[in-house]
């Protein structure tokens, strides 16, 4: 426990931290991963260049820095966080170098001396967090041995491949024992673990894209890069060599952006390109628990060839009668216009959600890119909606949308 020096001595590290965080958080990385190089793997290297992941372990540090007298606000970081570990297969040995390589980085970036009071404050208080993480993650794993049966990764075969739009190819993982599949909750993600032709095994997350309850798990994967970026290693792979047949290692679903219990209120689904993976999955449970609810689904797009899934929106549309759809293209196509694929052009503003739902309270459930998010954020702000109606997922790591 932190003694009322030590709290003290965290506090006033805040606007150090708020400063030079970034620059701590880069140098962390590079330590780690020079002085403890098995666990490179747990990380996506394109998060660590566009420097997303470093930007979001500053803002993680900086945030509990400024709650450390009250670690319960930050519950919904925490637990996000933790789901993201489990779905890796981080482990309570994995703490403690990390901790080790960040009590380093601060002595080293700040110019500290070995006993400086601020690194034993900093060691106290990354020891409790360490010991939050690794009990909510126990409890985690726990749930998933008795919902689904494993932990870690276990062998799946791709049972069926198609093309979702010119950008976005969904793979069908059914179990390669042929045991049941547990249903996963609409929002959540897999973890897929697959080795690289030159022996190099890689891991990302993907959201669920199809119904709870089926007999597959189905994950819709949008190719990464182009104009100027470089190819995404993982969705290239998928895209240009993963066949019907092939085998790959499915770590069990994870996430907690997930759909509260059905209510009598309008349920507003809103998804930006690929953000639709997890949107058309709650789309399926929400109907499937409550037909006759009034479900919008919103969905945003660059044009008629990159817009996801036209068709089995459609059918769902046909077979619930709540079900209300809106497409919105950004850039549309010159043939877009003389097609009745999309309702509106532009990007989804105040009056898009004026004219379809006026004043009416809904929740809202929402993905797309970082800039959508925060977008939206400010606009149902504005209209009064409360935040505990307001749920979102990012792609990657979590960033302030506070820019």
């Amino acid at each position: 426990m932190l003694t009322p020096g030590q709290l003290t001595a965290i506090q006033r590290t805040v606007p150090i931290l708020q400063e030079h965080g970034e620059a701590l958080t880069r140098h962390f990385y590079q330590r780690m991963f020079q002085h403890n190089p098995e666990v490179r793997g747990f990380f996506n290297p394109a998060h660590q260049h566009s420097g997303q992941q470093q930007r979001a372990l500053a803002g993680a540090i900086c945030a509990y820095a400024q709650h450390i007298n009250d670690p319960s606000a930050l519950a919904g970081a925490v637990e996000l966080i933790a789901q993201k570990h489990v779905s890796l297969g981080i482990r309570p040995e994995h703490y403690p170098i990390v901790g080790e390589n960040l009590l380093a980085s601060i002595r080293e970036v700040l110019g500290l001396a070995e006993d400086d009071p601020i690194l034993d404050a900093w060691a106290v208080a990354y020891g409790a967090l360490a010991d939050l993480f690794i009990q909510r993650e126990a409890a985690i794993y726990q749930e998933q041995r008795e919902r689904a049966g494993w932990n870690g990764f276990k062998r799946f075969v791709v049972s069926r491949r198609e093309a979702a739009s010119d950008n976005i190819v969904s793979l069908y993982l059914k179990p390669a024992d042929d045991a049941p599949l547990p249903a996963h909750r609409a929002g959540q993600y897999v973890t897929l673990r697959v080795v690289l032709p030159g022996g190099e095994a890689i891991m990302r997350n993907y959201s669920l894209s199809n119904e709870p309850g089926a007999d597959c798990y189905r994950i819709s994967v949008k190719r990464e890069g182009g104009e100027g970026t470089p190819p995404g290693v993982c969705s290239h792979h998928l895209h240009e060599r993963v066949r019907v047949g092939d085998r790959v290692e499915v770590s069990p679903p994870c996430g907690d952006f997930t759909l509260a219990a059905p209510g009598a209120r309008p349920l507003v689904l809103i998804a930006g390109g690929v953000g639709i993976t997890p949107i058309l999955s709650m789309a399926h449970e929400a109907l499937a628990a409550a037909p006759e609810r009034t479900v919008w689904l919103i969905q945003g797009a660059l044009n008629g060839l990159v817009h996801p899934f036209a068709d089995e929106i459609a059918q769902l549309k046909r077979r619930y009668p709540g079900l209300r759809v809106h497409v919105r293209y950004s850039e549309p196509l010159p043939e877009d216009r003389l097609n009745a694929a999309h309702d509106g052009e532009g990007l989804i503003d105040e009056a898009l959600l004026d004219e379809l739902l006026g004043r009416e309270k809904a929740e809202y459930y929402f993905c797309g890119p970082t800039p959508m998010l925060r977008h939206l954020c400010r606009l149902l702000a504005r209209r009064g909606v409360p935040p505990e109606d307001i749920h979102y997922e990012f792609f990657g790591p979590a960033q302030s949308l506070a820019a």
